[in-house]
């Protein structure tokens, strides 16, 4: 077991660190509950989700031709396989 104070390796079983001297039988200071992971997972998809509509917005207001959505039909001949290509 590491002491939180100064890092040192102790056994397991020891109550007070061999180094600095630090009880190891304390708990630590702070224990995040469910109402913390609900808050903070909440505030990280709502930044995501807020992020994605943003970049998606800005990218619609790019100038042509990177504006372009529909990709021409001669440039991925393999997303129809049906169709034989032209020699």
């Amino acid at each position: 077991m590491k002491c939180p104070n100064c890092a040192q390796e102790n056994r397991a079983s020891l109550k007070f660190c061999r180094k600095c001297g630090r009880d190891l039988t304390l708990p630590p200071a702070w224990f995040p509950g469910w109402k913390w992971h609900l808050k903070t997972l909440s505030w990280i998809y709502l930044v995501i989700i807020a992020g994605f509509f943003t970049l998606s917005w800005l990218l619609h207001k790019l100038p042509p031709p990177y504006d372009q959505r529909r990709i021409p039909p001669e440039m991925t001949p393999w997303l129809s396989p049906h169709k034989i290509p032209a020699p």
